[in-house]
């Protein structure tokens, strides 16, 4: 299949920025519209000079483009050859392909796709965000619907018609004969794009397809109690629609960042709180971090290293209701170092439990006890 050079269709070197390609594209467009342009055969121009700016105007069909001469690489050569059925299958693949960007249609007229495909981003919580829920505005951009024609695809004082060549249906029949009789299929109109409509004439600043590339502010309402890496959907916020069809979601993932002092496991949420051994001894009322400020928890006397104390109800909101708890990890810490009295306090604590430096050796209690 012969290439085209679409640069030159357009008019514009091949390190043209994008917005040099956008105005040589309208200058084209206004030159060959079929219906200023003399030219017997301004229409097969006009759509030549649409689909490079189709190409071109894309970023990953360029590079394919600029590397392969294609903007699909399985076309022409990279792909199976299937030259031998009837000559215009890839041509009306790639077709559809420039100016729809979806499922193009195979062989035996299945219908194309023209709604628009669904779009991800990505956003980051803190904990206490995905607690209790927040809104967040994010940047997207995306094929959104042209304001020049309303989506429609039509330039001022044109309109949508059933498409001519295939009467509306997106298929062309062929006949032909052959050794074995009278073959007959169905093929994607090249006309329409498969779609059965066309649009006439044009929108200049979309080439027809009723979308055109924008950045856009959609707010995203995250709900509480969501956990890391899961999406919430924004219905209709995704890639708009060939000319006002469907348009695809946009699924926004939420990571919700590590918190300083909790820990979360599912509902549940895990902190650390160190003591000292007189607090872990006698009880002691301590405070530690939460979601809503410091809490308030009781310690009871003869507190062990590695204890937990539960406090119901003060962890993470369910998505479906309820609230898990918080869970206080004792640490007793023992001093590495002590002061005069501090050292004398201790001393005589140990002597009252048994163990000072003049108390009995645990063998010398032995056999005390023994008798010996």
């Amino acid at each position: 299949m012969a290439s085209v050079d679409y640069y030159a269709v357009l008019g514009v070197s091949r390190d043209a920025s994008q917005e040099e390609i956008k105005r040589a594209f309208r200058r084209k467009a206004r030159e060959t519209h079929p219906d200023v342009a003399d030219d017997p055969d301004a229409e097969e121009r006009f759509k030549l000079i649409n689909e490079a700016y189709e190409i071109l105007s894309d970023e990953q069909k360029r590079a394919n483009y600029d590397r392969y001469g294609t903007p699909d690489p399985r076309v022409g050569g990279f792909g199976t050859d299937f030259s031998g059925f009837g000559g215009d299958f890839f041509g009306i693949n790639d077709i559809f392909e420039t100016f729809f960007g979806g499922v193009s249609a195979g062989m035996g007229g299945r219908a194309v796709r023209t709604e628009g495909r669904d779009m991800s981003v990505q956003v980051t919580v803190t904990l206490e965000e995905a607690a209790f829920g927040v809104e967040r505005e994010v940047a997207v951009t995306r094929l959104g619907p042209c304001s020049a024609c309303g989506a429609t695809g039509a330039a001022p004082g044109g309109a949508v018609k059933p498409c001519p060549e295939c009467g509306g249906t997106g298929q062309r029949r062929t006949v032909r004969r052959t050794i074995l009789g009278v073959m007959q299929s169905l093929t994607p109109c090249e006309r329409c794009g498969a779609t059965g409509r066309v649009v006439d004439p044009p929108c200049p600043e979309c080439g027809g397809s009723g979308r055109a590339q924008m950045t856009e502010s959609v707010t995203v309402a995250i709900p509480a109690g969501i956990a890391d890496g899961q999406t919430v959907r924004v219905p209709g916020a995704g890639e708009a629609g060939v000319r006002g069809a469907r348009p695809g979601d946009l699924l926004v993932r939420v990571r919700v960042a590590p918190h300083e002092y909790l820990h979360r496991e599912g509902d549940d949420l895990h902190v650390m709180a160190v003591i000292n051994i007189a607090q872990a001894a006698l009880g002691a009322t301590i405070s530690v971090p939460g979601l809503e400020g410091d809490e308030t928890v009781e310690v009871g006397a003869g507190a062990q290293n590695g204890d937990v104390v539960r406090l119901k109800g003060r962890g993470m909101p369910g998505l479906r209701g309820g609230r898990g708890d918080l869970h206080v990890h004792l640490r007793v810490e023992v001093p590495r170092k002590l002061d005069k009295r501090q050292r004398e306090l201790l001393r005589e604590l140990g002597e009252s439990f048994g163990t000072g430096r003049g108390a009995k050796t645990r063998l010398e209690r032995i056999k005390d006890w023994l008798g010996g």
